[in-house]
């Protein structure tokens, strides 16, 4: 992998999915891009400005080591992508033109939020000539296939852990916990004998 996408809905599912990887992957010198579609303006809660997970999100991919030119932020309506598919797609391939990426990382085929559908079948459109990987999110998720797997150290876990405290507005949310975050890491690495682990679906493969 020498230039990674990381397709995000909304702000905070790109760390929430593959955090961990993304400080691995910036440890060891890869190029990482961050689209978030959607900052999820109308999802606010009531005491904070309109604008705050556009400000948490460039916060939190400066703390995973995300160069602010690579974050890129669109202002796609939350919950009305299936009614915007055709300018999301021209959106992602406008975005492979310029970036032109070899790894893309989406939401999975088993996700069933309707922004995060939409992402992930329009990425497929718009990149199927790379290879993409679907990152976990077990609370959208009917099952998840785990045919990937990439190696996390303590160290990328606690910057995916930092990353995603810097979304105070998101703070009530149960997948955002410290032990939750912690605990899914593990079982992930349990299973190819690591302490800690982040599991993909395989949705293309290119080599």
């Amino acid at each position: 992998m020498k230039k990674i996408l990381i397709l995000s809905p909304h702000t905070d599912d790109g760390e929430l999915g593959c955090g961990g990887s993304i400080a691995r992957f910036v440890e060891e010198g890869i190029e990482v891009y961050y689209v978030a579609l959607s900052a999820c303006e109308k999802s606010v809660p009531e005491g904070y400005p309109p604008d705050i997970l556009e400000r948490e999100v460039k916060e939190a991919t400066r703390v995973l080591g995300i160069d602010n030119s690579n974050l890129l932020l669109f202002e796609f309506e939350v919950r009305e992508f299936p009614l915007l598919r055709q300018k999301i797609l021209d959106t992602l391939i406008g975005i492979r033109e310029d970036i032109h990426p070899d790894t893309i990382f989406t939401p999975s085929s088993f996700d069933t939020h309707q922004d995060h559908k939409v992402t992930r079948e329009e990425t497929l459109r718009a990149f199927k000539k790379c290879t993409i990987l679907g990152y976990e999110q077990p609370w959208n998720n009917i099952t998840f296939d785990t045919t990937a797997f990439i190696r996390l150290e303590e160290r990328h876990i606690g910057k995916k852990i930092e990353a995603l405290k810097c979304y105070e507005s998101q703070k009530d949310r149960a997948y955002l916990n410290e032990e939750f975050v912690r605990s899914l890491a593990r079982t992930r690495g349990v299973q190819i004998n690591s302490k800690y682990a982040e599991a993909f679906e395989v949705i293309r493969w290119i080599i």
